[in-house]
């Protein structure tokens, strides 16, 4: 039959211009879109091959070739796939000029990116003409497995293509491309290359099913026939087995994944079946890399769909706090042109985000209790950032707190958990106490511990900077409050206890009355409050923040990222058992109304809470003076 003509529509025309010249931003895929098509055809045909016992096909070496001819500058891929008859040829690849392009078009002009406009070319279905990116024209031959006859197509995409039946085309579909000079400026590469098609083989299709075969690399000028080779590996490692794969595939597999030379700490494997179908193979890296903290690190694992490689750092299926996990997930039935936007969106990604986060959090609970060792590598080297899913995900709350591990007055070197603090906790005691700082030596060297010492309550030692913020969203732990030590009222004592000392309270409260009063009159640019404490033993004084404050150090913060925060006045405590703030009580009430001694008084009150707050670590709002005033009482005292 003599070949038929067909015309481009005017809608066709302009869409086929649209993606040659600005749609793919990277015109390398092209080659993923061509074998990902022979993927297709060579599944379908040994689909086929079990349904039909009758069909006369030769299914033993199914593969892709990958021919490239640098002399008559061409590039073809042959499948001996399903192949299509005349009519599929018409309706598939002649898809283009369908019913409905216009509309099409329209939504491609109104894509706000190239990202969206491959979202779009994917839901169309023609990745097949991202050929005309690199080729002045495509040749398309194709004999259906069990006909007799083939169909030839051929465009060079500007407004004609033309289809004929051929007699003599093999089993399976071949497209030869007829490419374009060589243009770096443009990203247009020698396609002709074999190490650039080796190349992009690797990125994309090292893990399709089939072996991709091309002659082989041999060194040798003039060698006449080189042979063939297989230049994909076909090792799925996530599609096999797990018994039939070694732990150094796996770690071969996550060092080319992650561009680490160690071993990874952990290997989670996941596989979904149903409605929707993925499998995941994760990997918990044994070290931080050195830009985790940095805005521009980057983060997400490698998305496949049907084992062709879509994009890397997909963020979309990781959440940030998660942004050090490494590894492959593999979807059946996402589009492969599927863009990071759309992703965002996607109801099956967020579906498959969820399971993989429940899964990574379950995987290192099970390690702790299985492999403490392991747990604690996992914690020295990303438990900062695990602790920011405190603060972004809500859903998985309680399981980061399950798995999180603390600083503990209990023990001097080891940690602990929440859930081992609430088993250890006292008769009666309700609340989980924490204490906020640089240091663990700064805590437990601050006043605010010294009730807390004394009466054997342990004491939570938070030092990570994140610390300072997700206690402040998070109210408790399994029924108990998590409490502050250095925020509101403390009250230790039993119900006991408090008895026997209700009357030696009341007894001070009302002898220290003028005192408080005048001081938090003298201090009230600094101070909202002077009261009396009960967290102290030994200290004369210190700073606590009322119970919902913002601390001074989330205050820093805020400011540090450029937050405007209005100054927070905390509340001075004094020891009524210490000696300079009972000396001071018989003072101001041995010179109340004499004015050299008032002034004198308020110099010390001022000392007093100078004192207070570089014990708390604070900054003094006047440096100097407090030097003059402490130089001066202590030349007094000589």
């Amino acid at each position: 039959m003599p070949a038929e003509t067909f015309e481009f529509q005017v809608e066709a025309r302009q869409l086929l211009q649209m993606m040659i010249h600005s749609i793919y931003s990277n015109k390398d895929v092209f080659l993923r879109e061509l074998i990902s098509n022979s993927s297709d055809a060579l599944d379908k045909l040994r689909l086929e091959t079990l349904r039909d016992d009758q069909l006369d096909v030769d299914a033993s070496d199914l593969h892709i070739a990958i021919d490239a001819d640098r002399e008559t500058r061409t590039l073809t891929v042959r499948d001996n796939g399903i192949g299509m008859t005349h009519d599929e040829v018409v309706e598939l690849i002649g898809t283009i000029a369908n019913s409905g392009t216009a509309k099409f078009v329209q939504e491609l002009r109104e894509a706000k990116d190239s990202s969206a406009s491959e979202e779009l070319i994917g839901q169309f279905g023609v990745g097949f003409y991202s050929s005309f990116m690199v080729a002045d024209e495509v040749t398309l031959l194709t004999r259906r497995a069990g006909e007799e006859t083939g169909t030839r197509w051929q465009s060079d995409g500007e407004g004609t293509y033309t289809v004929e039946t051929v007699d003599d085309a093999p089993q399976g579909t071949s497209v030869t491309l007829r490419l374009k000079p060589e243009d770096t400026e443009d990203k247009l590469f020698d396609y002709t290359s074999p190490w650039k098609i080796r190349e992009i083989v690797k990125r994309y299709s090292d893990f399709i099913t089939w072996p991709i075969r091309m002659a082989a690399a041999t060194g040798e000028e003039g060698a006449e026939d080189p042979g063939t080779e297989t230049v994909n590996s076909m090792k799925a490692l996530w599609a096999r087995s797990k018994d039939s794969v070694t732990a150094e595939e796996y770690s071969e597999l996550y060092k080319h994944i992650s561009h680490d030379w160690t071993e990874p700490l952990e290997t989670i494997r996941m596989q979904a079946e149903g409605t929707f179908e993925y499998q995941a193979l994760l990997f918990l890296p044994s070290h931080a890399p050195q830009d985790l903290f940095m805005q521009d690190h980057k983060r997400g694992v490698q998305l496949y769909v049907k084992r062709v490689f879509i994009m890397d750092d997909c963020e979309a299926l990781m959440p940030t706090y998660l942004r050090f996990v490494k590894g492959v997930v593999d979807a059946q039935d996402l589009s492969l042109n599927v863009s990071r936007e759309i992703l965002q969106q996607d109801r099956q990604i967020e579906m498959m985000r969820r399971r993989l986060v429940k899964k990574v959090l379950s995987t290192v609970k099970d390690m702790r209790s299985s492999d403490p060792e392991k747990y604690g590598t996992f914690w020295k080297e990303f438990g900062r950032v695990l602790k920011e899913g405190l603060l972004q995900d809500f859903e998985n709350r309680d399981a980061i707190l399950e798995i999180c591990s603390f600083a503990s007055t209990q023990d001097e070197e080891g940690l602990t958990t929440l859930r081992s603090y609430v088993e250890r906790m006292k008769e009666g005691q309700e609340q989980i106490f924490y204490m906020t700082g640089e240091s663990r030596a700064a805590m437990e060297s601050s006043p605010h511990m010294e009730a807390f010492r004394a009466k054997g309550f342990e004491v939570l030692l938070l030092t990570d900077p994140v610390d300072e913020v997700w206690v402040q969203s998070v109210p408790e732990f399994d029924g108990k409050q998590l409490q502050s030590i250095a925020k509101g009222e403390v009250d230790l004592d039993t119900d006991e206890e408090k008895k026997e000392v209700e009357a030696e309270r009341e007894k001070q409260q009302q002898e220290y009355a003028g005192l408080l009063t005048w001081m938090t009159e003298q201090l009230g640019e600094h101070v909202k409050e002077v009261r009396l404490s009960s967290r102290l033993t030994v200290s004369p004084a210190c700073i606590v923040s009322d119970t919902h404050d913002v601390t001074p150090a989330l205050e820093n913060m805020y400011r540090a990222m450029g937050q405007e925060v209005p100054h927070v006045k905390r509340i001075l405590e004094l020891n009524p058992s210490h000696a300079l703030i009972s000396g001071l009580k018989k003072a101001h009430a041995a010179g109340a109304g004499e004015q050299g001694a008032t002034a004198e008084l308020a110099e010390t009150a001022e000392l007093v809470h100078g004192l207070a707050l570089l014990s708390d670590g604070g900054e003094l709002s006047d440096p100097s003076r407090f030097s003059r005033l402490m130089a001066d009482r202590l030349e007094r005292t000589l």
